[in-house]
């Protein structure tokens, strides 16, 4: 039997796991969570899911998350930022553990951006001989109902610094379910895992579709980065959770996010998920 850490499974990546891992015979999950009566609510109704306060700035969370752990699935908390620090200690209580594989969400394109924290951590996974899967999907669909979610419902507007590029929105349940399928078959160990969605599409275009769905006027203002990066400071937002945001749009705005895989397709044995399913599904949290 396998046991499984998910680490961030209270998210949109690390929810819809669980959720995949709980439906599979033989396999225990353990999620570590920074608030426990939240975990302990969220997951209530699953039948093989402990619950453990885990926190990577606390390495003394460390030995209960990983008891009897084998796997571990990962996804970097956007506040940090500082992988030598934040992340290190972990991955090097991963090595002591033996963990027979730990799978990281990385980045797509994250092998020509070293200054990206994922970068860096997919450099020590590598560095401490951890046995690995390495997820690098593109931008999330779901950070729309996220980070952009307060200027879409109060201002009907896309307030995202990605000027005229193209992105290949993935939709995060298919990560997760690409997620679960590396973790349970042993041909996805050792290997990056380069996934998109089935189309790249502008935020022009993305407004279009969803001023159609919503039956709600939504423009794409683009900001400039320099504007975008104030107003979110301005919003109290941490200085390198903005500054990391600001990078990778830059990268967008450069065309290094739409690039189309059929990764996902093959991984997961059907299409991935359009723009059009995943706004519809989410229209609540756009109105």
């Amino acid at each position: 039997m396998e046991n499984i850490l998910v680490l961030g499974g209270t998210g949109n990546i690390g929810f819809p796991l669980v959720e995949y891992l709980d439906s599979k015979d033989n396999v225990q999950i353990t999620v570590g969570v920074h608030n426990m009566a939240k975990g302990q609510f969220k997951f209530q109704q699953f039948d093989h899911v402990k619950v453990c306060h885990f926190d990577f700035l606390d390495s003394s969370t460390f030995e209960e998350a990983f008891d009897g752990v084998t796997k571990v699935f990962f996804v970097r908390p956007p506040q940090l930022a500082n992988p030598k620090v934040d992340m290190l200690p972990f991955l090097k209580f991963a090595e002591k553990k033996q963990i027979k594989q730990t799978v990281f969400v990385s980045l797509f394109g994250v092998e020509k951006n070293p200054m990206t924290p994922h970068h860096k951590i997919e450099q020590m996974i590598l560095d401490l001989n951890l046995p690995y899967t390495f997820i690098r999907p593109s931008f999330f669909m779901q950070n729309l109902n996220t980070t952009h979610q307060e200027d879409i419902q109060k201002n009907h507007d896309l307030f995202i610094p990605a000027g005229n590029s193209r992105t290949s929105f993935i939709d995060t349940r298919d990560i997760a379910d690409v997620a679960g399928i590396a973790l349970l078959d042993p041909k996805y160990l050792n290997q990056k895992l380069n996934i998109t969605g089935p189309k790249a599409l502008s935020y022009d275009e993305v407004a279009k579709i969803m001023s159609k769905i919503l039956d709600t006027k939504i423009t794409y203002s683009k900001p400039s980065l320099l504007k975008f990066r104030k107003t979110m400071l301005k919003r109290g937002l941490k200085k390198d959770y903005v500054n990391v945001m600001v990078m990778l749009y830059l990268i967008t705005q450069l065309g290094n996010a739409k690039t189309v895989t059929n990764d996902a397709g093959k991984i997961l044995g059907r299409e991935p998920r359009n723009i059009q399913t995943y706004i519809q599904d989410y229209k609540d949290s756009f109105i």
